[in-house]
């Protein structure tokens, strides 16, 4: 069964007490949202695991209730390199700012001993299940399966981390980690038998030798480096209270950067041995795999799949015996502080010396076994035919029970609402009165709040994040965040909306909004979150993105020449941009602007991006914008001059220079809606174009029977269902891999989505005549949309060669 993490706290072991005043005061005045003067504060001490001792601090006033959670060093003397809390706050404060990668928030850290006695570090409390037994006992075999397919994909996107982009990149030594590891526990052992507690094993010293002669190779110059968390197992995750999704990944104390295979054999440690409380049991391949839980090569191939990693055959025996002899050196450690008295884990302790030597027996088992791994990875026919039927109720492209539930309510919704007023809307944009809002929009997104049918395009991990700055970690404003969809379900329900050019705005789901909301969300501070991004998630008010510029090829945008002087506490913005979209809208009332701060800096230093008031003196919307005679009214794109604006210096997003950094952070998600709206304006088409095909004739027969139009049709249908899949695999692997990782099938999906829209939207408008071309029918207005994409989103010939770059790179491995 799942242990919830407030189940695994008991008092404070008293060998490990601390000045609970002392502490108070500290936290009271590092910790943001602390209450000053609490009528309620308790410590207790989580009593699983056997590292750095780690606290529940729960602090009240009245009936309100906080808890955060405290990591701290051991008392007395220490294994040198040991219990580093700083370097555990270091990555978590990376990970946490910089990524999506699920981890506590991390609050301060407090180097001062005299505090408490120890250096330590206060982080964020998550409510969640942790598995204690890689078994998964009391789950039926479909939810253990999903189980540790999500730690897999956890660990797959752990491990995709650029470490030099998020600040890492120093985090230690890149090059021949395997060896300095080996080493480095081998020094540990030493250090910790040398008082004879536990007692020195000969086969330990044996066991060193032969890992020393087969270290696999490695990268000597560390290019192949990455983060390695070092302790990586089921139960140092926290899971979602109901869902089946990793919401934080905990301790910490042994990360760096290294051969991450080294992460996933230790995970894969119970399929080997199994850890006990007293001894060293048999493991899941010998004690009998439960129903449900892959095998270690399923989960391997698993992992490689979601990775980009070979099979890692020949190399295997060495990473499980590598792990099973640091297991062993750090048993050895734990028994050493037992005898001291200040191990975290309490009596538990007293056993790791025959844990130590469990685990030395069963690393060389390991290596004198015949059979480790197949040849090659599993193809993934051993799920059983149940697993395989089971796949119709969620699967990597098949949408879940939740998310079905969503696209039935959005269709009927569209079919109820937007649809019968798509001519109210289009006479009212064609008429003087165009620069003005239908009331009757006001209201659906009134009902479309109601149905919960609002904001579905917020990632998990932003959701959260603006949960903390903006409601103080309170859910009852839920209702602002979305579904916590992933990119993968949101695609589903974008392309529905695509459908119409109305309808995504209707549920706050339309850009420029949600890309200028992802900006806020992942890269604002508190106070920027609080001043605009409230009123754009209520959508009370509406935004426009100013990057783009007459005089230069914005598809380069280092070519951009907007200038953003700092001047005292203010910077002061010089230049013009155009298809700035949003900005006629009359509820645009924020702006981001690209531009330089700095035009002397490294090429990709010099832009940064702002926050500009559009009622700000200065700032001038010179004129609206037609697309093949389309203004897009109320919405419209505007050319907007910039003269001596003058805006506070707390406006900059991020910091000067980070612009880039920002845009690659928007142009993942946000560009990828438009190709999933791209699928549903040619569904749109197609079923447009076989209304019209099985109604209208031709020649003495429907347009229908003309076998000219049948091949066409047909084509158009499977154009349009391989660019969907490709437009799901993007959102699949933005998910699990990220922007970076994911650009090549996200550059694909950019062209090819555009150009398939436009293929099967130009034959619905051939089948519809002279129709086809006005503005009586959605279809002309579709395909100026979509042909504007393919400049708009990055012209084609940009993607292109972002494609062909990542091809060649792979013929050089």
């Amino acid at each position: 069964m799942a242990r919830s993490t407030s189940d695994l706290v008991s008092k404070v072991n008293p060998a490990q007490v601390f000045d609970l005043d002392a502490l108070l005061r500290y936290a009271s005045a590092n910790v943001s949202g602390f209450p000053h003067s609490p009528s309620h504060f308790s410590v207790s001490q989580f009593g699983h695991g056997q590292s750095n001792p780690t606290y529940l601090m729960e602090v009240g006033s009245g009936d309100s209730v906080k808890r955060y959670v405290l990591r701290k060093k051991p008392p007395g003397k220490l294994l040198a390199s040991a219990h580093a809390v700083d370097r555990e706050f270091q990555v978590l404060q990376a990970l946490g700012n910089r990524t999506q990668i699920p981890v506590p928030k991390a609050f301060c850290l407090c180097t001062d001993p005299s505090v408490i006695g120890t250096e330590f570090y206060i982080m964020e409390y998550l409510e969640g299940r942790i598995f204690i037994d890689p078994k998964l006992p009391g789950l039926a075999p479909e939810r253990k399966r999903a189980i540790y397919q999500e730690t897999a994909r956890t660990l797959a996107s752990l491990h995709s981390v650029n470490v030099d982009s998020v600040g890492l990149g120093k985090y230690g030594l890149r090059n021949n980690y395997c060896k300095r590891q080996i080493e480095r526990w081998a020094k540990q052992y030493v250090a910790s038998t040398s008082e004879g507690k536990p007692a020195r094993n000969p086969k330990m010293y044996q066991l060193i030798d032969w890992l020393r002669q087969h270290i696999p190779p490695e990268d000597s110059s560390g290019a192949t480096a990455g983060l390695v968390h070092g302790d990586f197992r089921i139960d140092n995750l926290v899971f979602h209270p109901v869902e089946d999704r990793v919401i934080g990944i905990l301790d910490w104390e042994l990360s760096t950067l290294g051969n991450q295979m080294c992460d996933v054999a230790f995970f894969c440690l119970p399929y080997v041995a199994h850890i006990g409380h007293e001894k060293v049991h048999k493991g899941l391949e010998l004690s009998g795999i439960p129903q449900g839980i892959p095998s270690q090569a399923e989960f391997l191939a698993e992992y490689c799949s979601l990775a980009g990693r070979r099979w890692p055959v020949a190399e295997w025996k060495f990473y499980v015996a590598f792990s099973l002899f640091r297991g062993a050196s750090i048993c050895a450690g734990i028994y050493n502080r037992w005898i001291k008295g200040n191990a975290s884990g309490g009596e538990r302790a007293q056993h790791t010396e025959v844990l130590a030597n469990g685990l030395i027996d069963a690393a060389w088992e390991f290596i004198e076994h015949e059979s480790v791994l197949p040849q090659h990875p599993p193809s993934g026919d051993y799920l059983k035919e149940s697993e395989m039927q089971g796949l119709s109720k969620g699967g990597k492209l098949v949408p879940s029970e939740k998310v079905l539930k969503l696209r039935n309510k959005l269709i009927k919704f569209m079919e109820d609402h937007i649809y019968p007023m798509e001519n109210e809307f289009n006479k009212l944009a064609q008429s003087e009165s165009r620069w003005t809002v239908h009331p009757e929009e006001e209201k659906l997104k009134e009902l479309a709040k109601r149905e919960g049918l609002w904001n579905l395009w917020i990632p998990l991990d932003s959701a959260a994040r603006a949960r903390d700055l903006l409601f103080n970690g309170r859910n009852n404003d839920d209702w602002l965040l979305g579904a916590g969809l992933t990119n993968l379900e949101y695609g589903y329900l974008c392309e529905i909306m695509g459908r119409s050019g109305w309808a995504p705005q209707i549920f706050n789901c339309g850009a420029p909004d949600t890309g200028n909301m992802e900006v806020l969300l992942r890269y604002g501070n508190k106070e920027q979150l609080q001043e605009w991004l409230m009123h754009l998630l209520e959508g009370k008010i509406r935004s426009g993105f100013a990057m783009t510029e007459p005089q230069v090829a914005s598809s380069d945008a280092t070519n951009i020449e907007c200038s953003i002087r700092r001047q005292g506490d203010t910077y002061i913005i010089n230049g013009t941009k155009w298809w700035t979209s949003g900005a006629m809208d009359p509820r645009c009332r924020i702006l981001i602007v690209m531009g330089k701060t700095d035009f002397n800096a490294a090429k990709h230093k010099q832009q940064s991006m702002i926050l500009v008031d559009v009622k700000t003196p200065g700032v001038h919307i010179k004129r609206p914008l037609m697309v093949f005679g389309f203004d897009d009214a109320p919405h419209g794109h505007a050319e907007v001059a910039f003269e001596n604006v003058c805006v506070p210096a707390k406006n900059i997003i991020l910091g000067e220079g980070r612009g880039f950094e920002i845009a690659q952070g928007r142009l993942g998600p946000g560009r990828l809606h438009h190709c999933m709206r791209l699928i549903g304006a040619a569904e749109r088409g197609m079923h447009l174009m076989v209304q019209r095909a099985v109604s209208r004739g031709t020649f003495g027969k429907l347009i229908a029977q003309h076998g000219s139009f049948l091949s066409d049709m047909a084509k158009c249908r499977i154009e349009l269902e391989q660019a969907r899949l490709l437009v799901l695999e993007a959102a699949d692997q933005l998910d699990r891999l990220g922007n970076k990782r994911a650009r090549g099938i996200i550059a694909m999906a950019k062209v090819a989505a555009p150009n398939m829209a436009l293929k099967v939207l130009d034959m619905a408008m051939q089948v519809h005549g002279a129709a086809g071309l006005s503005s009586d029918t959605v279809l002309a207005h579709l395909w100026a949309t979509a042909r504007t994409l393919r400049i708009a989103d990055g012209p084609d010939e940009v993607h292109l060669g972002t494609i062909a770059k990542l091809e060649l790179q792979k013929a050089k491995l």
